[in-house]
């Protein structure tokens, strides 16, 4: 089980800007062993889309104050050595795009098995955040997703936590897909039964080991509605 858990909405500001330290995120995140630093991919076979997600993070983190020793990529082009990336990285980021296809990625390379003896830091980014569950609920995100019954939205994820995540809720509220407003129509009703925390860009999980909580601005959706836990600077434990 990682020591740390940080799944962030996300961690950036704008391009060419130090990370986002609202919530005490880059304090928390700067006091972790991070020198050994291994990117999963969401989209393994698209090297253009990797190498530029995984350097804007690289550099992002660098302008906040990190060094890295090591920094590597693990995509489709080195997915057979999945279990030694891992075991030889003290701080695992998993990128952000689309949630489904990272899933897929990560069940084709074994990775919840892979972490297994994990005890470094997790960073995860949007997707990558989601893709973290025991359960993942994959949100249709794009056309044709919300209308297409056969769509899966309930994955089996890497099980580092219970939380199932919805990030950049600012931005995705009032979202129509395929004719349907996404969280009254779609995300409403898939709540009954289950939990949903929609957070909001610098808003993130953090788990210590011991005890989760949501820093930042956040929402409940549960049985059909939503409700705020958490605003900007503040903590609630899950």
């Amino acid at each position: 089980m990682a020591k740390k858990l940080f799944l962030v909405s996300s961690p950036f500001t704008e391009p060419g800007k130090p990370l986002n330290e609202k919530n005490k995120f880059v304090e928390r995140l700067l006091k972790c062993e991070h020198k050994s630093a291994l990117m999963i991919t969401s989209a393994p076979e698209d090297i253009g889309f990797t190498e530029g997600f995984s350097n804007a993070v690289k550099y992002t983190m660098e302008l906040s104050g990190f060094t890295f020793d090591d920094y590597k990529i693990l995509d489709g082009r080195n997915k057979a050595h999945a279990k030694e990336l891992v075991g030889s990285s003290d701080l695992i980021i998993l990128g952000g795009g689309h949630v489904p296809t990272q899933n897929a990625f990560f069940a084709e390379i074994g990775l919840k098995d892979c972490m297994k003896g994990f005890e470094g830091t997790v960073l995860g980014i949007s997707a990558g955040s989601m893709n973290v569950a025991s359960t993942v609920y994959a949100q249709p995100e794009e056309e044709g997703e919300a209308s297409d019954p056969k769509f899966r939205r309930f994955l089996e994820g890497l099980g580092l936590t219970d939380v199932m995540l919805l990030p950049h809720y600012q931005d995705t509220k009032d979202n129509i897909l395929d004719g349907k407003k996404l969280f009254e129509e779609v995300t409403y009703p898939d709540s009954y039964g289950r939990k949903f925390v929609a957070i909001c860009d610098g808003s993130y999980l953090y788990s210590d080991g011991s005890a989760e909580k949501i820093c930042g601005e956040s929402y409940l959706i549960q049985d059909g509605s939503i409700r705020k836990i958490c605003g900007t600077g503040e903590e609630c434990l899950l």
